[in-house]
């Protein structure tokens, strides 16, 4: 590995994780992300409250990658070897906790529409 190009990447990340879990988990954000690009057009602003709440879901998000990632690929936290290793958790942790507050912003607003919004929309109909 000489380089790292987009398709080494995804060759080494289909070797660790399987090509069908790789290209879920991709689809799957790759879904989530439209949905929030969907979310904040329409609202033409962020709910700080939603956010709050979005933020609170992150030390879940953090622990469940984690453990997702140890799951899929068979190993444990005795595995860690070096510094590399650690700095490699931590940031599955940090995209596990981002993606997370994401998701759950993003439901939250997709089930609840802001009052402005539904109340526009109320009066048109």
């Amino acid at each position: 590995m000489e380089e790292l190009t987009p398709g080494t990447l995804i060759a080494v990340f289909e070797e660790m994780f399987g090509p069908l879990v790789f290209w879920a988990m991709a689809l799957t954000a790759i879904a989530i992300t439209l949905a929030y690009l969907y979310v904040l057009i329409r609202d033409h602003s962020v709910s700080w409250r939603k956010f709050l709440l979005a933020q609170l879901s992150m030390p879940v998000g953090f622990v469940g990658a984690i453990w997702f990632v140890q799951r899929v690929t068979n190993s444990t936290m005795a595995d860690l070897g070096g510094p590399v290793d650690w700095l490699l958790v931590l940031g599955i942790g940090l995209m596990g906790a981002i993606g997370l507050a994401i998701l759950v912003y993003t439901l939250q607003s997709l089930i609840w529409r802001p009052r402005r919004a539904s109340a526009a929309a109320d009066a048109q109909a």
